[in-house]
């Protein structure tokens, strides 16, 4: 089983981050996801109706995230954080994306609760994954572009294993080679924020609200949390 590490430097420059950790062991990608489908039409319908919409940049939890990628040389007006540009995309759209049931799960939960969600098939995974800063060796393929190599620029968040990196700009993009699939039966979700003593009771629930729409539909979940008091987790 790979572990997680957040790195102390990244822990140093955000010291109230903490990452959910959803393990998801004997996923069933395949069969009818009645319970995820349901809630992607309620928050489509209440977008409709005028009773809630996605956070925008405007808010404390995207903005805190614009002003770290800005920290580290990205401008996130150009390259978004995952939930903002989700988020965007269901104000224009008025829907989300259907992927896959595992991933429409997250998407779900990342918009409802306006805090970044990816997902890693730990198949895929070598070796475990570090959260660190980039130093610019590394190198992304990114999901849906299997034939494209890039390169993180030195200072980037990015999380990688012992084989290239799994996202870059720490959430604004998720890898091709760990992508999950219908196939996908071992799997590790996060849920991500960078101000615990503000947001971690969101965090708890959304983690917990992501836990309840998986496990109808594998055998086994599990949630843990990776902060600076607890910096290292095996999935």
């Amino acid at each position: 089983m790979p572990a997680f590490h957040l790195d102390p430097a990244v822990t140093g420059a955000f010291p109230d981050t903490l990452i959910a950790l959803v393990t998801a062991t004997g996923l069933r990608g395949r069969e009818p996801w009645p319970d995820t489908a349901a809630a992607l039409e309620e928050l489509e319908q209440q977008l409709a109706d005028g009773t809630w919409q996605p956070a925008d940049e405007t808010d404390p939890r995207i903005e805190a995230w614009h002003t770290a990628y800005r920290s580290f040389g990205t401008n996130p007006r150009r390259i978004r954080p995952s939930v903002d540009a989700l988020g965007r995309r269901l104000t224009k759209k008025g829907t989300l994306p259907r992927i896959n049931p595992a991933v429409d799960s997250y998407n779900a939960v990342s918009v409802h609760h306006a805090l970044p969600a990816g997902a890693f098939d730990l198949d895929h995974v070598t070796d475990d994954i570090v959260i660190r800063h980039a130093d610019g060796t590394e190198s992304f393929t990114p999901l849906g572009e299997p034939d494209t190599t890039e390169n993180p620029k030195p200072g980037e968040i990015i999380y990688t294993d012992g084989t290239g990196v799994l996202t870059r700009h720490w959430n604004h993009r998720d890898a091709h080679r760990t992508r999950v699939t219908e196939n996908s039966t071992h799997v590790a979700f996060v849920l991500e924020t960078l101000h615990a003593t503000r947001d971690g009771h969101r965090l708890k629930t959304a983690a917990e609200e992501l836990q309840g729409l998986l496990a109808p539909h594998t055998e086994q979940t599990a949630v843990q949390y990776l902060s600076s008091e607890r910096p290292h987790v095996t999935a």
